[in-house]
């Protein structure tokens, strides 16, 4: 898979309504889920208790928290395109997020990316982003959303 380099705002707005691509898939482990509720103290027992969740909860198996799926939009947007010249990207935004469906523990998810907008803010540039995870063989997605992106360039 090969990645979209970006060196400037330009070339960036180039893509501005088009899908700019899709990650690769990365599997969530029940090692990551419980490192993700030492990190958040987000100790929930759907998350981390195999057994319990086996058999009280609807989906049969412990999930992904919400926001660890978020988590990992940065990682897998890596994967996708290379921003080249940065002196930093920051997290400015998440305009909307709906969460669709759980993501079971060792399922695969990956990120698709489309670029709504890119806006050049005095030297800023602004990356407005609809971003949908899909879990691998699932219709549903685990979320779909519009996030902001801000890039300093060197």
């Amino acid at each position: 898979m090969s990645k979209l380099t970006i060196d400037s705002f330009e070339k960036l707005q180039q893509y501005e309504g088009q899908e700019i691509g899709v990650s690769a898939y990365h599997t969530i482990t029940q090692e990551q889920i419980q490192n993700f509720a030492e990190a958040t103290l987000d100790y929930q027992w759907i998350h981390l208790d195999a057994e319990r969740a086996q058999t009280e909860s609807p989906f049969k198996s412990t999930i992904a928290h919400g926001y660890l799926t978020v988590s990992l939009l940065p990682y897998l947007w890596g994967q996708i395109i290379e921003i080249q010249n940065l002196k930093m990207q920051v997290n400015y935004e998440i305009e909307s997020l709906r969460f669709n469906q759980a993501v079971l523990v060792d399922s695969a998810v990956r990120l698709r990316v489309k670029l709504l907008s890119a806006v050049n803010l005095r030297g800023v540039i602004k990356a407005r982003l609809e971003v949908t995870m899909e879990i691998e063989d699932s219709k549903k997605p685990a979320f779909t959303g519009v996030i902001t992106f801000l890039y300093h360039f060197n």
